[in-house]
């Protein structure tokens, strides 16, 4: 049973999940200091919706195969349920369509990669590095 509660439940706090330093992407303001961040090393957003179960897997899998230390790139988590208006802003600053769930990287200040669903873990974030 508790396979199937991971999966589907997900953990009682999944942004520590596999060891990957989250961080939680709450405030509008966030999104400047990613946009100056972006300019000495590749910021990535994960927005994810916490109550669907195609976002969960999808968020767990990148987790698996994500491989990029924090000297290398910074990584946000975004809960779109929680800060749709944050979404609507990334959309805008970032003339990225909103999906759900959906990866964006930022490199200079400006989206150099994004996939959402499945097509998150095509993406060779290696190479923004």
């Amino acid at each position: 049973m508790g396979i199937f509660n991971k999966l589907f439940n997900g953990s009682s706090n999944e942004n520590e999940d596999l060891n990957l330093k989250w961080i939680e992407l709450n405030e509008k303001k966030q999104l400047e200091n990613i946009k100056t961040k972006s300019t000495s090393k590749p910021q990535i957003i994960f927005k994810h919706s916490t109550r669907c179960g195609i976002s969960r897997m999808v968020k767990r899998q990148f987790e698996t195969q994500y491989n990029l230390n924090e000297q290398e790139a910074d990584l946000y988590v975004l809960d779109l349920l929680n800060y749709r208006d944050i979404s609507n802003l990334i959309a805008e600053n970032f003339n990225v369509f909103h999906e759900s769930p959906q990866l964006i990287a930022v490199k200079n200040g400006e989206v150099v990669k994004h996939a959402s669903h499945g097509q998150i873990l095509d993406l060779e974030l290696s190479k923004l590095v």
